[in-house]
Parts: C-alpha cells; sequence; structure tokens
C-alpha cells in the first residue's frame, strides 16, 4: 500500500470516527459560525479519530475568547465550567460527550517557572506549533455541516504514520518552554504503542535534569497515565534509558545494580518489568493500584543485597525496606494516603506466601494473611502469582499449585466464619461491662488480645470468650504472672 492509500484509508476512518459525534459537531460548529469565530476539533481529539479511538471526550480550539465562549455555549450546552478558565479553556456537557474549548495560544515561558504565562493568539497555525508532538498538531475545521478541512501544517499524519512521536519545533525549544513534554513523550510511548525520534531521544537525555523544575502533581498524572497505558514496560524503560526515572522515580533504575537471587533474568529491573506485565495479564481492567505494586515490589532489594559466603546472593526483608521506600517516594509524589497505605501494604505482604512451603500454615496462619490484606486480598493473590517468573516449568507450577491451595483453604475457611471482617467476639461495650472499666487504653489492650484469640483460634462461643478475657485481665493483673 503506497504512503498516499494509506494516509486517505486513515482520514477516512477519522471521518467515520467523527460523524459518531456528528450531530454535537454540527450543532456547536453552527453556533460558532453563527457568531463570526472559527471552531476547530484539535489535538488528540483529531489524533484517536485517526487512529479510531475517539472516545466522548473532545478538544477544540478557537479564536473566540473565553468569556466570548461562555456566551456562544450558554444556551446550547446541558452543563458549563470554568475551572480551566485561567488558562482560556471552557468545559462543556451535551449530552454523553465532554467538551474542551480552548483559546487559540501563543503561550511563552520563562524558563524558570513551572507553568506557562498564557498569552491568547490569533492563527490557528501558531497554536499548533506550540504544542507537545506533531500527532497532536493537526486539526479539522468544525462548521454547520459537521467535520470539514483536515488541517495539518506540520506533517502529524506522516508521523502518525510511522508511529513516531516528534515535536513541532526543535525538540530543545519544546522542552525547554515545558519539561513535562518529555515525560508524556514516556506517556505516549505506553498509550499508543509509538517510539520517539532520534532527536527527540537525544534532546531527553540531555534535558532530563529539568523535570525538576515541575510539579511533584504534574509528575505523579503522567506517571499514573504512563502505568494505566496498554505497554507501560516500554514507556518506563524509555523514562530510566533516558535519565528521566532518574530525576522523578530512581528506584526504578536503582534496580538495575541488583542481581536476582534465582539468577534467571538480568536483573531486579528487567524481572520488576516482567512481574508488571505479568500482573497486567491478571487484570479484569486496569488496576493503577496492583500496577504500581507489581513495578516497586523489588525496590528494597539493592539496599539489602548480600553476597553469601557459598557465592549466592541474599535479599534479607527487603519487603519490610521496599515498603517504606514506597511510602517515602509517593509521599514525595503527593499521592493520597489511601494510595501509599495500599501499594505499601502489598510490596509488605508480597513474600508472605512463600513461608506457605507445601501447604503446611496453620488456620491461625491463613487467618493472618487474609486479615493483614483486607480488602487488598484479590490484589495480593495476582500480584503473588506474577511474581513468579522461574522458568524452570515444574518449579513454576509447583508454586502455582502451592497458590492454588492456599487460595482454596482461604475459600473453605471463609465458608466457617467472615475472613473478610475478622473482629473479637465481644464488643468495646461488652468489654467494659465485664471488666469494670471506663473507655480508655486498657479497653484497646482487651480488644486487641480478643483479636489475636480470635485469628488464633476462630470464633469462639460467647462464654469461652468471657473465661478468656477474664483469665487474660486477672493474670494482668497478678504480678507473679
Amino acid at each position: 500500500m503506497s504512503e498516499a492509500t494509506h494516509d486517505v484509508e486513515l482520514l477516512a476512518r477519522a471521518l467515520v470516527a467523527l460523524n459518531r459525534h456528528g450531530e454535537v459537531l454540527r450543532g456547536i460548529g453552527g453556533l460558532f459560525a453563527a457568531a463570526g469565530h472559527e471552531l476547530y476539533l484539535v489535538g488528540g481529539s483529531v489524533r484517536d479519530a485517526v487512529l479510531g479511538r475517539l472516545t466522548a471526550d473532545l478538544d477544540f480550539t478557537t479564536d473566540a475568547r473565553p468569556d466570548v465562549v461562555q456566551r456562544i455555549v450558554r444556551s446550547w450546552a446541558d452543563a458549563l465550567w470554568d475551572t480551566g478558565i485561567d488558562f482560556g479553556t471552557i468545559g462543556v456537557g451535551k449530552g454523553n460527550d465532554r467538551l474542551e474549548i480552548t483559546t487559540f495560544r501563543a503561550d511563552s515561558y520563562d524558563q524558570v517557572s513551572r507553568n506557562p504565562q498564557v498569552k491568547y493568539g490569533d492563527r490557528l497555525e501558531d497554536d499548533l506549533v506550540r504544542r507537545d508532538f506533531t500527532v497532536n498538531a493537526m486539526a479539522v475545521r468544525i462548521s454547520a455541516d459537521g467535520p470539514g478541512d483536515f488541517i495539518d501544517p506540520l506533517g502529524g499524519l506522516t508521523a502518525l504514520r510511522q508511529r513516531v512521536l516528534d515535536t513541532p519545533a526543535a525538540p530543545e525549544v519544546s522542552f525547554g518552554d515545558d519539561p513535562l513534554r518529555m515525560l508524556r513523550a514516556a506517556r505516549f510511548v505506553s498509550q499508543l504503542q509509538f517510539d520517539v525520534s532520534d532527536r527527540v531521544r537525544r534532546a531527553i537525555v540531555e534535558m532530563a535534569p529539568q523535570l525538576e523544575r515541575i510539579t511533584v502533581e504534574r509528575v505523579a498524572v503522567e506517571l499514573d497515565k504512563l502505568l494505566l497505558g496498554v505497554d507501560p514496560v516500554a514507556g518506563l524503560d524509555l523514562m530510566v534509558q533516558t535519565g528521566m526515572g532518574d530525576v522523578v522515580l530512581p528506584e526504578i533504575g536503582g534496580m538495575q545494580m541488583a542481581i536476582d537471587e534465582h539468577h534467571q533474568h538480568k536483573d531486579v529491573y528487567q524481572h520488576s518489568l516482567t512481574v508488571l506485565r505479568q500482573a497486567m495479564a491478571l487484570e479484569e481492567q486496569p488496576d493503577l493500584v496492583l500496577r504500581w505494586a507489581a513495578l516497586l515490589h523489588d525496590i528494597g532489594k539493592p539496599a539489602t543485597r548480600r553476597h553469601e559466603a557459598d557465592g549466592g546472593v541474599s535479599f534479607h526483608h527487603h519487603e519490610v525496606v521496599g515498603a517504606k521506600m514506597v511510602r517515602k517516594r509517593m509521599r514525595a509524589l503527593k499521592y493520597s494516603k489511601q494510595m501509599v497505605d495500599d501499594v505499601s501494604q502489598l510490596v509488605y505482604l508480597h513474600l508472605r506466601f512463600h513461608g506457605y512451603g507445601d501447604g503446611k500454615w496453620t488456620d491461625s496462619a491463613v487467618r493472618r494473611y487474609v486479615a493483614d490484606a483486607g480488602p487488598l486480598l484479590p490484589k495480593l493473590h495476582k500480584l503473588v502469582r506474577a511474581d513468579c517468573t522461574t522458568r524452570n516449568k515444574r518449579r513454576a507450577a509447583r508454586l502455582q499449585a502451592n497458590y492454588d491451595q492456599l487460595e482454596t483453604r482461604i475459600a473453605e475457611l471463609a465458608a466457617k466464619e467472615d475472613l473478610a471482617r475478622v473482629r473479637p467476639d465481644l464488643d468495646g461495650n461488652e468489654i467494659m461491662r465485664l471488666l469494670g472499666i471506663p473507655a480508655g487504653p486498657q479497653v484497646g489492650q482487651a480488644w486487641n488480645f480478643l483479636k489475636e484469640l480470635r485469628l488464633d483460634r476462630g470464633p469462639l462461643s460467647h462464654d469461652e470468650a468471657v473465661a478468656e478475657l477474664l483469665a487474660w485481665w486477672n493474670a494482668k493483673d497478678d504480678p507473679n504472672v
């Protein structure tokens, strides 16, 4: 197929995708035309239309200023919001579609500030050339008749056909304006399965330290989008190999220094990428917590590496060290407390199963495994299974069979008792009544004692629980015990 024929097919596919939104495009196109203003579908919306993956999120650009945009769409929109108005963007809800309309931009940067100084432009061409990559610098004119002319002054369609990311201007200029665009390149490698041009790669290697100018919140958003892409391993590897990882997530590249204790992989870094791939294969839908845990589960290994007398390598307690490292890094990136807690707990627990041996855990140990995992148990199941990367088929089969057996035992215990919510057999009010004590630390101590008893022995009858509590209390007060 010739390039020209391929381009025609791509544009035909885009038109089919756009026509699915024909009613809303004709409606808003007519409003702007009647008001004497230009309107273009632009950026990721055009790119995704060409790729046949257009969603209900539609991005537009216009010569109209934000206050004028609001006047034009107010009576037509089902919903209107101006949270992005400081950056020239007005949000519109219409039916199932979510529209963002941004005034032509000609932003300037002082090379120090972390956000652009918004400056409105008057020409579409000036707006397109300031965009991050040529595949995001295509536009489609929108009028009362719907989609019209396809506008591609910077070769975006060719870049899309070649599946390559290149910048409209020299990459040094583009990344100097907004260094986050370098990290966005890694994100698009993951999401779109594109590669970067040679000049973009060289510029990233040279300019990666400038990512320190970017707020950690913006970095975290890009990292999440990268991890949720269809090929996060490719995006992560670009990040690490170009030096971006040294700035935003140094623990990942740092794993290249450690040797996996089973010697079946080049290093812990490659092992972790394999675990990420295998965890993704077990997902019902993209799971950000699971993917973070899979990527970070072994980051404690470099700090715990020890060379043993027999020539082997050990990483004792790397799960404990790793969980602490996860907390430190994710807090620095300002993730939510819940996110930090969930990912660090999965990292902390990911080795627990390996004490299971050949099914020799007591019921108490099974209860504790479930209780410590809590609502994360389904994710822990996937993480542990994904962490089996040995190329020894017999050993892999044995590990999977052991985990099958553990899940069976969990299900059997769950059928007999409420494993999902293991609580003491007596509540706080009854503890206070039986012991004759007020609310305070002693009630918490008694509650914890009963919780441990419940984990060890399973559900107790009311009389048994009372007897155990009183015996514990009396022994506690006896100085001879």
